[in-house]
This record gives C-alpha cells, sequence and structure tokens, in this order.
C-alpha cells in the first residue's frame, strides 16, 4: 500500500477533529444554513407537537415558529425558521409531508419571498441620551410605544437584519428587554428576488 494513501486513511479514522485540526474540514464538511419553511396544517390538537418532535428527534433546533390563521377556514400557516444541510433538510421535508395533519410544505430560501418580523425594544433612555435614541428610531423606521421617565419600548417591524441591526445599535445605549415574533414569510408573486438584486446592485458598485 502506498504512502498516500495510508496516509489518507489515517485521515479517515481520525474523523472530523482530525481533519479539522489540518485546517481542511471546512472544505468537506456539509454546508449549515438557514431554511425558512412554511407548512400549512389542518387546525387540530397535537398538530404543532407532532411536528416539533419530528425535528426533535433528529436533532434539528427550531431557531423560530410562528403560527397563525391561514387563508382557509381551518387551516393554520406554520413559519419555522431551521438550520441545516440542503440535502437534510429535503429529507425533513419529506417526513413533514407524510404527517397527517400536514397539508403542504414550501422551503421558502430557495425561491423569492417576503420575510418580516416584529420586535419590542425596551431600552434605557434617560434625559442625556434620549434625543439620540429617538433620531435612531427614525432612521429604523421604529414606533415608540412605551415612555418612562428612563425608558423607551420601540416596535419595529422589517426583515430579521433589519431587527439585528436595530439592536446592536441600542446596545450602546442599555438594552432592558426584547421580545420577537418570530418570522414569517410568503412567496413572492411577482417573483422578483430582491437578494439577487441587492447582489448585483452591490457588484455594480464595486471596482473591477
Amino acid at each position: 500500500m502506498g504512502p498516500c494513501w495510508a496516509g489518507s486513511r489515517d485521515l479517515l479514522g481520525r474523523g472530523w477533529r482530525g481533519l479539522h485540526n489540518l485546517g481542511i474540514a471546512a472544505a468537506w464538511a456539509p454546508q449549515q444554513m438557514k431554511h425558512t419553511l412554511s407548512v400549512l396544517v389542518e387546525d387540530e390538537s397535537g398538530a404543532l407537537s407532532r411536528i416539533s418532535g419530528l425535528f426533535a428527534r433528529r436533532g434539528f433546533n427550531i431557531e423560530s415558529l410562528a403560527v397563525g390563521p391561514a387563508e382557509r377556514s381551518g387551516v393554520s400557516r406554520l413559519t419555522m425558521v431551521v438550520a441545516g444541510d440542503d440535502h437534510t433538510l429535503e429529507q425533513m421535508t419529506k417526513q413533514l409531508d407524510k404527517l397527517v395533519n400536514v397539508l403542504g410544505v414550501i422551503d421558502l430560501s430557495t425561491i423569492p419571498a417576503v420575510e418580516r418580523e416584529l420586535m419590542l425594544l425596551k431600552v434605557s433612555a434617560p434625559a442625556e441620551t434620549r434625543s439620540a435614541i429617538l433620531d435612531l428610531a427614525q432612521v429604523f423606521r421604529a414606533n415608540v410605544v412605551d415612555v418612562a421617565d428612563n425608558a423607551l419600548t420601540l416596535e419595529v417591524v422589517g426583515d430579521p437584519g433589519k431587527l439585528v441591526a436595530l439592536e446592536q445599535v441600542m446596545e450602546g445605549y442599555g438594552i432592558l428587554e426584547i421580545a420577537r415574533t418570530g418570522r414569517i414569510s410568503l412567496e413572492r408573486a411577482s417573483g422578483v428576488n430582491t437578494a439577487y438584486l441587492k447582489t448585483t446592485g452591490l457588484e455594480k458598485r464595486l471596482p473591477a
């Protein structure tokens, strides 16, 4: 057996830890990305627990979950964000389709979609910093929904990136509490891929 094959067998024997130590695990390991799944389910007792149980048994963490009435009576739309590689998520989608109360599953991460989330953010706002906080809230189109002597509560709606950006800006002033609804999403009827437009627009502005 040649030394090259022997070395390869040694690497495989070490597993991912051995590959990581050699700095090549990132290239071989499956890529994890966040997927937004839209699931139509019948309004019956236990439907939500069966869906969440399916993901739990396979070691998937549901990062956010939002449930509400759909366009049809007796049907709810469940929007969840989970992380995983494409192949595994494809298998999970097929398993979801087989559940009794599930009427349909769409991975909105692979098609043009509208994504929104609502966040309530309570931030420390004494007199000396209140005007600066209000100016920033206006930039993010956030509404002030509660005012106290030393705190403001802001309401902001937008895509997840906008909410994270506001949270990061407000950290310097002192965030007291945060509540987020979880992501909701629908396929774009126009079919316009805004993420692609943002990318191509950036490429045009960058020097060659």
